[in-house]
């Protein structure tokens, strides 16, 4: 037999071994979950994420959870497998801080909680003050099983790009500070944010900033500048923000103004400035009437050269968000559909967040796709195990 015919001889033997080491590869998986209690419906989903992540269609009908009910705080715990122990000593050194702004979809939140939630971190949710009662009360009735959230001491009724949403964001912090927990960063998150990164690979991403804030962020674009050119005045009622044609006085002690992402990375020492200085509370009281002040109230005080942790020669980076806008093309498109011209990912979009550099992605609706949320949070925790100590199976993966 020549050469090019024993390699055609090697060909089927080499497809069937490959074949049957990846068969016996899943099936250990699978048994394994299944040697920890999962339902066959938990596994139909971990082998339609597996797909849904390699690129390829799955045929799975997710079924919504059902909303949070609390007869006992331990019981829900286990059953929805939070994390209840630090998963390494570099982590439980560095603890984070999160304020997170919420207003619908508690489903959604839930899960968003569930994915960040760390013994060691510090969580403070704002409710916005026009979100029902039963919302409220169920956001309250979820955080009382932890010791380490709360709910914001002072709410506000948020209206979209207003000041009431950066009035949020320092409520929380105001808190926050007040905390026992000695936290090194705050990041600030939205209901229908996900996580991208396990809590390690989010805090070592911290860590390669050596104390700097993340502020991404310009001088204005063109398009921004009438922003902070002409008073806005806030519509309560009708929740929007109205532009008028009356200018503006100049920014208070000279500020240079600049222009960038209303999700940022602080730090602590930098947090008691934004309270405390004289210049950031000027600056805030300018920004009251201003469109989506959020957007440059973070970044123009981080630009200043003396505050704690600034970074004046900064721009964009710091890859805090995955956002998949309508009028960008370097995305390869929306799978879910867009609202406010930003992507809600369905599950098509799951490679694209998953090769992602950003430690969070918006936006996310459990309602509309369930499998993108939770097929995330299977991959993060995967990765999240093998960060971890464990040597077995923990209760958490699951």
């Amino acid at each position: 037999m020549n050469t090019w015919m024993r390699c055609l001889f090697h060909i089927p033997i080499l497809s069937v071994t490959l074949l049957l080491l990846y068969y016996n590869s899943s099936l250990i998986k699978w048994k394994a979950f299944r040697r920890y209690n999962a339902t066959e419906e938990k596994i139909l989903l971990l082998e339609a994420c597996d797909a849904y992540l390699n690129g390829r269609k799955a045929a799975y009908e997710a079924t919504l959870p059902s909303s949070f009910h609390r007869s006992n705080c331990q019981e829900y715990l286990k059953q929805n497998h939070y994390i209840t122990a630090p998963l390494s000593e570099e982590e439980d050194d560095f603890p984070l801080a999160y304020m997170m702004a919420v207003h619908k979809e508690f489903d959604t939140f839930e899960r968003l909680f569930r994915a960040i939630y760390m013994p060691q971190n510090v969580y403070c949710i704002h409710v916005d003050e026009k979100a029902s009662a039963d919302y409220l009360q169920a956001v309250d009735d979820l955080i009382n099983c932890f010791p380490n959230a709360f709910l914001a001491s002072k709410m506000e009724p948020v209206v979209y790009a207003g000041i009431s949403r950066l009035q949020a964001d320092l409520n929380c912090m105001r808190d926050l500070l007040e905390s026992e927990v000695q936290w090194k960063y705050v990041i600030n998150t939205c209901g229908q944010d996900f996580p991208l990164k396990t809590n390690k690979e989010i805090m070592q991403h911290l860590k390669n900033f050596k104390g700097k804030n993340i502020t991404p962020g310009v001088l204005p674009p063109d398009h921004a500048v009438p922003r902070t050119k002409y008073v806005h005045r806030e519509d309560i009622v009708n929740s929007n923000v109205i532009r008028t044609n009356i200018l503006k006085p100049p920014p208070p002690h000279n500020i240079t103004i600049y222009f960038g992402s209303a999700y940022v990375a602080l730090t602590r020492e930098f947090t008691a400035f934004v309270l405390n200085d004289q210049r950031a509370v000027d600056l805030l009281k300018w920004s009251k009437d201003t469109y989506s002040p959020d957007e440059h109230y973070w970044v123009t005080l981080n630009r200043m050269a003396d505050v704690p942790g600034s970074m004046p020669d900064a721009q964009w980076e710091g890859d805090l968000r995955a956002i998949k806008w309508r009028d960008m093309n370097n995305h390869g498109g929306c799978h879910g559909h867009y609202t406010r011209d930003i992507c809600i990912y369905g599950t098509e979009d799951l490679q694209w967040l998953i090769n992602s550099n950003s430690i969070f992605a918006n936006k996310f609706e459990l309602k509309s796709y369930p499998p993108t949320m939770e097929c995330l949070e299977w991959k993060i925790r995967e990765r999240a195990l093998n960060q971890s100590e464990a040597t077995v199976l923990p209760d958490w993966y699951l």
